[in-house]
């Protein structure tokens, strides 16, 4: 299995090391070269891609089991760009999702964004999923504590993997 994780910083690393660790691929999306090396030594692929330009993050989704939308927490200059990583974005992301191998979405749905954007954001997941039929869940683990978020997520993916699509 591959996931691929859209954000997270230090929560995204722990549970790319966990998936590492027991064989699974991890491919963690990140706008900033510097982050590679601490991405690489946790044994996951590194892909230079920003959620804003989804365009970048074009073959992302390559041979991925589990898309992680783990960016509640989402910092930048533009709040109007940050709010849409929860709204156009992000349905701009699940839109370019259904012919390919993604078979579920983790969208992580607590963090320091306010809970309108994030009510914004499972709405949209919900929608979209329900729509295409993707089995999706809302992670609602602290993101305060990468190491529990990280079990939270890894429990939730299993969860997705292990329900019936027929």
């Amino acid at each position: 299995m591959r996931v691929l994780i859209v954000g997270g910083g230090e929560r995204g690393l722990a549970l790319a090391g966990r998936l590492r660790e027991r064989g699974d691929a991890a491919r963690v999306v990140s706008r900033r070269p510097e982050r590679r090396a601490a991405i690489e030594a946790v044994g996951a692929e590194y892909l230079d891609g920003d959620p804003d330009l989804i365009g970048t993050l074009r073959y992302a989704c390559e041979n991925v089991t589990v898309l992680v939308w783990a960016l509640a927490s989402a910092t930048g200059d533009d709040e109007e760009k940050v709010h849409a990583l929860h709204g156009t974005r992000l349905s701009m992301m699940l839109e370019r999702t259904i012919d390919t191998t993604v078979r579920a979405v983790l969208y992580e749905g607590r963090g320091t964004l306010p809970d309108e954007v994030l009510a914004e954001g499972r709405a949209v997941v919900e929608r979209l999923c329900r729509k295409n039929e993707i089995p999706f869940s809302v992670l609602e683990a602290d993101p305060a504590d990468p190491v529990a978020w990280a079990d939270a997520a890894d429990t939730a993916i299993a969860g997705l993997l292990a329900r019936d699509r027929g």
